[in-house]
């Protein structure tokens, strides 16, 4: 079994996806639009371009996303999507990027179950934490 983060997004998942490959790594395997689906005809003139199925694969995982109808979006809460990593380094690296535009919840430093922690909301509005149990 292999279990994927699927996140929904507010119109912004194409330029949310292409930061998370660059910030992580990974190829975007599949991308649709809504207007190369069958439910083009369907769909009104403003979604054509909007993300109707779109997956990253990561080393270790697969991270997949779309845009929500409007009137079926929600602001994510309740989960967090959450990276372990092997090195402090990478795990700044990330978290820094990560942060850029957003909202840091808890500094990227010590703690007492980590060689280091942090947690953020992206600008897109997805809950990221960084986790480094040992470095190196």
């Amino acid at each position: 079994m292999l279990l994927n983060a699927y996140l929904n997004f507010d119109g912004q998942c194409d330029a949310a996806f292409k930061f998370y490959q660059q910030v992580l790594g990974g190829k975007i395997a599949f991308r649709l639009t809504n207007k190369e689906t069958p439910m083009a005809e369907q769909t009104p003139p403003d979604r054509q371009d909007k993300i109707a199925h779109i997956r990253l694969e990561l080393d270790g995982g697969v991270l997949m996303g779309s845009d929500c109808p409007p009137e079926y979006f929600e602001k994510m809460q309740g989960m967090v999507l959450s990276i372990n990593v092997d090195t402090i380094a990478d795990g700044a690296r990330i978290f820094n990027a990560l942060a850029k535009n957003g909202t840091v919840k808890m500094p990227y430093e010590k703690t007492f179950w980590a060689a280091s922690f942090g947690m953020l909301e992206d600008q897109f509005g997805t809950p990221w934490m960084v986790n480094c149990e040992k470095d190196g």
